[in-house]
């Protein structure tokens, strides 16, 4: 191979990453579509650090016959605006995550190895709201409209 091959191939490798804003370290990365399967809960760890947990579910194969996978996801996000944002969220909300993919281990109290795949949470849009939320909010609104005359 010729040293100006050599060298823009060495060039082509080192540039890859140049569109990723993430350091160039080994990260499973994933990103899910699917709906809220309830609202976040606040959880406290044993170091009281708090965070949110939340699941989303997808749907995949034929309409006759659709499989239902179940994501955890944890997002470790200080109390604030965002947090609030992601705990107002309501189940059916048409979401879509970007995470890092963990496996956790651990010991039940039976002595049972187990691990779970779960998504830490990096960001969320909300790509729709569940209709019968706003249509009850309409309602409501309507309702206070109609005691107010």
């Amino acid at each position: 191979m010729s040293a100006f091959l050599r060298s823009a191939s060495r060039t082509a490798v080192s540039s890859a990453r140049s569109f990723s804003t993430s350091s160039p370290r080994e990260v499973a990365r994933i990103t899910v579509i699917g709906r809220l399967a309830d609202t976040p809960e606040l959880r406290t760890s044993a170091s009281g650090r708090q965070w949110l947990r939340y699941t989303v579910n997808t749907r995949s194969g034929p309409a006759s016959n659709p499989k239902t996978s179940w994501w955890n996801v944890n997002a470790w996000i200080e109390e604030g605006p965002q947090r609030q944002f992601l705990q107002n969220l309501p189940k059916g909300s048409l979401v879509m995550v970007d995470g890092d993919v963990t496996i956790d281990q651990w010991v039940t109290a039976e002595g049972t190895q187990r691990s779970a795949l779960n998504i830490r949470h990096r960001s969320i849009e909300v790509l729709r709201r569940p209709r019968r939320n706003i249509q009850e909010g309409e309602q409501q609104e309507s309702q206070q409209e109609g005691q107010q005359q």
